[in-house]
């Protein structure tokens, strides 16, 4: 089996190379975060309770399984930027759990998730349509927006960097209507994995031997789907796993087939979903105000009803600038916010408000109206030249904001409680 083992590592490298391993974190020089509108950058702290009570577990010792946080999103939670700043300050403090959930293979050019290489050959990638029209078919995909699904020998690999070793594999999918098995193979040891016959949904987990590095999934003949995969650690501590869509919104979010994420919802039992929406919603210049209100609140019904465990965190829309504004607020004079994405942070924080839930305004902490004009121009960019999507370093910098104003709220509960006591 270890001869054969390596010879199919070998093929899958080889054919599909994946993604080059990720260097550690370095500390940047950054300005302050802004002011903003909520106190310590997080509206709302109180919503957070059950996800700040199970990282106080974990701290004590008494939780028996990982704190998952699972953020949703657009290009900025695809990227892994700022949310693996936001992994590697969680996991530092209250320890590294595993990678978390993940699309399945490669779901588009340039994929780079931190902490973890992937490779594939021969599965079919379908990634569902961006804001798809009301009544459009889209493809039954689940919260990672992608499916890939299985020809003979198709392979998938999964390498952790150290310290995130795997003890359990999870999949969500569904098996070939032919019964031709999906093969995990870690360990040295290929076992099979049951994902049914191919109709319903179904997640399965499936223990690995000892703290496994590298991961494959092949398909041994035509039609397994998979949806997702999550890879978690035997050690207490935190998981963040990030799903997003490079230009995906709301809407996007709101199609996903209400099956497939039920499932993983009850599979992955987060303690922490992270809405991350809001950039692309505010481009759209047709955006209508009321229609987007009942869209948010359909959205955080909804996951409240299939996550019922689970606190809700929205992060409020950044600061993006449009090109050709004449007049604008940017150094040269040429760029200015869309008129819709203010509109967009009104109705998030109208809606977190009124619903009790949590609410980090990044608008403010980048430092408010045209920050990502300033934050382009600085001796070492933090935002790109399109004035929307963050640098390295910028993410790195956003990011521990946002880690830092969690953990600040999360101690603030801590003291309470303990005053309370």
């Amino acid at each position: 089996m270890g001869t054969a083992r390596g010879a199919l590592i070998a093929v899958l490298l080889s054919v599909a190379a994946p993604v080059a391993a990720q260097t550690p974190y370095v500390a940047q020089s950054a300005p302050e975060p802004g002011v903003g509108v909520c106190p310590g950058g997080v509206c709302q702290p109180e919503a957070l309770a059950g996800v700040f009570a199970a990282l106080a577990a974990t701290e004590a010792g008494t939780r028996d399984r990982p704190v998952h946080i699972l953020q949703i999103g657009d290009s900025h939670t695809a990227g892994d930027r700022i949310t693996g700043k936001l992994r590697v300050d969680l996991q530092r403090r209250f320890g590294r759990a595993g990678r978390g959930v993940l699309p399945p293979g490669v779901p588009y050019d340039g994929y780079a998730p931190y902490q973890v290489t992937v490779g594939q050959r021969g599965w079919v990638m379908e990634n569902a349509p961006l804001q798809p029209p009301a009544g459009a078919p889209t493809p039954r995909t689940g919260l990672a927006g992608t499916r890939a699904t299985g020809v003979r020998d198709a392979m998938m690999g999964f390498d952790l960097e150290p310290g995130v070793e795997a003890t359990t594999l999870g999949v969500c999918g569904r098996g070939a209507a032919n019964g031709s098995p999906l093969i995990v193979e870690a360990g040295g040891v290929g076992r099979e994995l049951d994902l049914g016959g191919g109709r319903d949904e179904v997640c399965r987990d499936l223990p690995l031997p000892g703290g496994a590095r590298s991961v494959r999934l092949v398909a041994r003949g035509e039609g397994v789907v998979i949806d997702s995969v999550r890879l978690d650690g035997a050690a207490r501590g935190v998981t963040v796993s990030n799903l997003g869509r490079v230009g995906a919104s709301l809407r996007d979010l709101a199609v996903r087939d209400e099956a497939t994420v039920a499932a993983e919802l009850m599979a992955w039992r987060p303690d922490l979903i992270v809405l991350a929406f809001g950039i692309n919603d505010g481009f759209d210049d047709g955006l209508d105000p009321a229609a987007y209100e009942a869209l948010l609140r359909g959205q955080v019904a909804r996951l409240r009803r299939l996550a019922p465990g689970a606190s809700l965190l929205l992060l409020g829309a950044p600061d993006g600038l449009r090109n050709g504004a004449a007049g604008g607020c940017s150094a040269d004079g040429l760029r200015a916010p869309p008129p819709k994405l203010a509109v967009v942070r009104d109705v998030q924080r109208r809606v977190a408000a009124d619903l009790g839930v949590a609410l980090w305004d990044w608008h403010g902490r980048m430092g408010g109206d045209c920050s990502a004009d300033r934050l382009a121009l600085g001796a070492e960019p933090l935002m790109r030249g399109d004035r929307v999507h963050f640098t390295s370093a910028g993410a790195d910098w956003i990011g521990g904001i946002l880690s830092g104003d969690l953990t600040g709220a999360y101690d603030r509960w801590k003291a309470d409680q303990g005053s309370v006591d």
